[in-house]
């Protein structure tokens, strides 16, 4: 069973920056989609970026393209968001999520939390204006 722990959320001002992690564990499959949602009070659990780790597949949501960086460290089964310029509105719960192997349509629908088996349980972000 695949587990997935998240760490690096915090309080921060607007426009400063945090890094998210993703410690990963019993992993069965050598390749895995991975990806990191966010989740704010009333709204739904949105796609922020993605990556499959057998390389050449990266994703993010419009709201973050230039701000937000996913990267990953395979020796280590870990999952990295680096988050610059923060916003106000980044503020949310953050998850990672992961599902084996590469489905062809993950590669079109990366942001929809129904792509990814497994989840961690997130780690809050809050960002001050």
């Amino acid at each position: 069973q695949v587990q997935l722990v998240e760490s690096g959320g915090g309080s921060v001002q607007a426009g400063g920056s945090l890094r998210l992690s993703c410690a990963g564990s019993g992993y069965t499959s050598s390749r895995y989609c991975m990806g990191w949602f966010r989740q704010a009070p009333g709204k739904e659990r949105e796609g922020v970026a993605a990556l499959w780790t057998g390389g050449g597949f990266t994703y993010y949501a419009d709201s973050v393209k230039g701000r937000f960086t996913i990267s990953q460290d395979n020796a280590n089964h870990s999952l990295y968001l680096q988050m610059n310029s923060l916003k106000p509105e980044d503020t949310a719960m953050y998850y990672c999520a992961a599902e084996p192997g590469l489905p062809p349509v993950w590669l079109s629908r990366w942001y929809e939390r129904s792509q990814y088996r497994f989840w961690g349980q997130g780690t809050q972000v809050t960002v001050s204006s």
